[in-house]
């Protein structure tokens, strides 16, 4: 194998581990964090017919760990990201007295790597037991 084989898939694992340590799930007890990556930010709502973003209907961002944070309002903070920028996420409360499955309204607080913009926000637009 040739030196520049050799130094191109040492690059391709050294970016394989870097996607893998931001794939890291979501965390689970309050006070813990982990950092993962921004894969789709959004609107809040879409319409049901032409799946198009619906204007100032709030704000929407997915990871690529599948954590989910969702707002009412339009949040600069996540305005001003972009789809791939590393992000930490910090769970700060879980709701208690749920349903049994219901494990909707953690609340996380993120901060982008990038940007510096923060923001904190449940994992659905309801509470467990909620609509």
């Amino acid at each position: 194998m040739s030196t520049h084989h050799r130094i191109g898939l040492a690059f391709a694992l050294a970016l394989t581990v870097v996607d893998t340590a931001y794939a890291a799930p979501l965390p689970t007890r309050v006070g813990a964090c982990s950092t993962t990556r921004i894969d789709q930010i959004g609107t809040r709502l879409v319409d049901g017919t032409t799946n198009a973003p619906v204007p100032d209907s709030g704000s929407a961002v997915t990871f690529v760990n599948g954590g989910y944070q969702v707002s009412y309002d339009v949040l600069p903070a996540i305005t001003h990201s972009r789809p791939g920028d590393a992000v930490r996420v910090c769970l700060v409360s879980i709701p208690h007295s749920c349903p049994p499955g219901d494990n909707r309204g953690r609340v996380y607080r993120t901060r982008n790597l990038r940007t510096g913009g923060v923001w904190e926000l449940p994992d659905s637009e309801h509470m467990c037991g909620g609509a």
